[in-house]
């Protein structure tokens, strides 16, 4: 860094400034680079490169031509792109190549004028894709540098220093804080104003299809996938289970679910519920998918926050899934209720359970003769569906299987045989192994069933009053039928694993060669690991307290101020009158800092102003020792003592001890004496 500043001091100040302003231009273009696409980072890279290049050499700009055929190549490159010049992605990419192509131009203050406004209007575009902490910070040096940047096109004179510059763009930043505050506090919320982008990074990756590995694969990632905020009583965590996707075809080694038009159009399903419900509110990241994995049993629709995210539909289908109309791409903050203790019908077999005994033909043949055998054992002959349910769990709880997150391909010769190499063979598996395997010998002996995708369990410590739930707490479970009961959920994964359910305990991902090493170097993964709850815990307050405030916030505050019922016409009139108190403010430190510009001269005009209305000739900026030599040509004698009181004017303006309210004090008196003098 010290090398960058020595260098920049070496050149010329318009060399300086240029390379400043690219610098600036750069760092604000890097956030975009995965939203565009290749051939306009490309460009503008380019473009920027080009810039510095002819600043260093001293070289020619570019042509006006030349700049021609380039804006007309990057608008035929972005039509091919997207097919369009209107939109957001369109509308990004063709801001950024005009911007760092502007800097060809960059010769005049107007030239400069253009670049900061289009910069400003830049960082703008980054809150279309993301509004996370990362991003504002980022934006926030945006700012800065763009600031600085003006102050300094505004200082024609000199070479001034960059940090000079910078101390006054931060200064004049930090003056307008608290009218942003004001305005954030208190501005109406309106839902599609202060909706939060669509983030096409995001997405928690639970996908509504499953084949043998998927949900491992999402197990590795400690990404979060919502917040849950318990305002009464914490479950259990073997009764935190967050209802997704529910899968009842099966085709080779892949499980779907039914086709809406499939399902019986019973909506909502037949619910019996036992004690009182369990309010929690749930700040879901965008899912990418239209499932909204709520704590079973939902009955009731999940409430949207009055908050920055646009409204969502829902519905209940009779599998009690809740699912949005359109996919989940924005953050939303909800309220809902969770019922424990539930029972799910049908509650006697209407014809609509055939789908969940279909099982391929020649799926599983050696899965599904195991399952025969079990249920024509001599001991399960006259058994019912629950001891059937039992005795499975009951095998492997005794035979070797393993509960691991590596345990291979399965099927890669033959998908119909994925659950036979499991179940008969290797016996390794994680959740989606031991739930398909299960429903499998379910419908094989007779038993309805199907497989559940979600989430199961949160960290065991919540982090700020929230408890996390992320992508290594996706789960699959399964559920059968039973005549009286309805659908009974089943984990199987609890037979192997019971800590995984019971205390959330999850299987730790492999560590990789920079990951252990960092770990070892940091003394362990306790430090990482508090690192990582720290952060959390500040994103999750900046979520909270920053995107998602909302309107009931607003009233809430009003409310707070001695508002009985607040509407919008308080909110307006609250604004209108801090905006006003900020403007008054403004104007008295703006008089006061006038006053303190520069109070010696406005005191040195009004004694000349003094004594030129006596008879004595003043030029416009005579020193008091030239007034005091006037007053001695003019006056004489009698102007003795003025001309005395100037000298100690001027002996107090440039000596030591003299102090503003000396100064003050002393002109008071000279121009009483000046007024004497000119009675006589």
């Amino acid at each position: 860094m010290s090398n960058i500043a020595d260098i920049l001091k070496g050149l010329p100040r318009e060399a300086r400034d240029t390379l400043f302003v690219l610098g600036v231009i750069g760092w604000t273009v890097a956030p975009h680079a995965p939203n565009l696409p290749g051939w306009c980072l490309g460009l503008a890279a380019l473009l920027i490169v080009w810039r510095a290049y002819i600043v260093l050499s001293n070289g020619p700009q570019p042509r006006r031509l030349t700049i021609v055929c380039i804006l007309v190549l990057a608008a035929g490159m972005n039509l091919w792109s997207f097919s369009t010049v209107l939109g957001r992605e369109a509308g990004i990419a063709m801001l950024v190549v005009l911007v760092a192509l502007k800097s060809l131009e960059l010769h005049a203050r107007r030239d400069s004028f253009v670049i900061f406004f289009l910069g400003f209007f830049l960082v703008l575009t980054h809150f279309l894709y993301s509004q996370s902490i990362g991003v504002a910070l980022a934006m926030v040096v945006s700012v800065w540098g763009l600031l600085t940047a003006l102050v300094l096109t505004h200082m024609p004179v000199g070479q001034p220093a960059l940090a000079q510059a910078a101390r006054i763009a931060a200064k004049t930043a930090l003056l307008a804080v608290p009218l942003m505050l004001v305005m954030f506090v208190l501005f109406p919320r309106v839902a599609p104003l202060w909706g939060v982008p669509q983030d096409s990074t995001a997405g928690t990756g639970l996908s509504n299809r499953l084949r043998m590995g998927s949900i491992a694969e999402l197990a590795m990632s400690d990404e979060i996938v919502m917040y849950i905020k318990f305002p009464q009583r914490v479950p259990a965590p073997e009764q935190m289970y967050f209802r997704g996707p529910v899968l009842s075809d099966l085709s080779g080694a892949e499980w779907t679910p039914a086709a809406a038009s499939e399902l019986e159009p019973r909506v909502p399903p037949d619910l019996q519920f036992e004690g009182d419900p369990i309010p929690y509110e749930v700040t879901l990241e965008p899912q990418k998918s239209k499932d909204l994995p709520l704590l079973e049993a939902a009955f009731e629709p999940p409430v949207q926050s009055a908050a920055m995210a646009r409204p969502i539909e829902v519905s209940l289908s009779n599998e009690l899934r809740w699912e949005s109309k359109n996919t989940i791409f924005e953050r939303l903050r909800l309220h809902a209720k969770a019922h424990l203790s539930f029972r799910m019908g049908p509650f006697e077999d209407d014809g609509s359970l055939q789908r969940y005994l279909a099982l391929p033909n020649r799926h599983s043949p050696g899965t599904r003769a195991w399952a025969a055998e079990l249920k024509s054992a001599p001991r399960l002959a006259q058994a019912n569906t629950q001891e059937l349910v039992s005795a499975v769990l009951s095998h492997i709880r005794s035979e070797p299987f393993f509960y691991t997150l590596t345990p291979g391909l399965y099927g890669e010769t033959d998908p119909n045989a994925s659950i036979d190499e499991f179940w008969l063979d290797r016996r390794q598996g994680f959740c989606e192994h031991f739930s398909t395997a299960f429903v499998v010998i379910m419908r094989s002996m007779g038993i309805p069933a199907r497989v559940v995708l979600g989430y199961q369990g949160t960290d065991p410590q919540p982090v700020d009053g929230y408890y996390i739930v992320r992508k290594n707490a996706a789960h699959s479970w399964a559920e059968y039928w039973q005549a009286g009961r309805g659908w009974v959920r089943v984990d199987p994964t609890a037979a192997v694993a019971p800590d995984r359910i019971k205390r959330s305990t999850r299987l730790p991902p492999p560590r990789g060669i920079v990951a252990g090493t960092l770990s070892k170097a940091l003394g362990g993964a306790d430090i990482l690991a508090h690192f990582q709850q720290s952060w959390e815990a500040v994103n999750n307050r900046w979520n909270q307290w920053v995107l998602n405030y909302s309107k009931s916030q607003q009233t809430d505050l009003l409310k707070k101020l001695g508002f009985s019922s607040p509407d919008w016409e308080d909110l307006g009139l609250l604004l209108l009158l801090c905006c006003l108190g900020a403007g008054l403010i403004g104007l008295v430190a703006y008089l006061w800092q006038l006053q303190r510009l520069d109070p010696w001269a406005r005191h040195m005009d009004l004694l000349r102003k003094e004594l030129r209305q006596i008879g004595l000739e003043v030029a416009d900026h005579a020193p008091p020792l030239a007034l005091a030599q006037g007053v001695g040509q003019v006056f004489g004698e009698a102007g003795t003592a003025l001309a005395r009181a100037l000298h100690e004017l001027d002996a107090l303006r440039y000596g030591a001890s003299g102090k503003p309210r000396q100064l003050a004090n002393q002109f008071k008196q000279i121009r009483a004496q000046a007024q004497a003098l000119g009675r006589r």
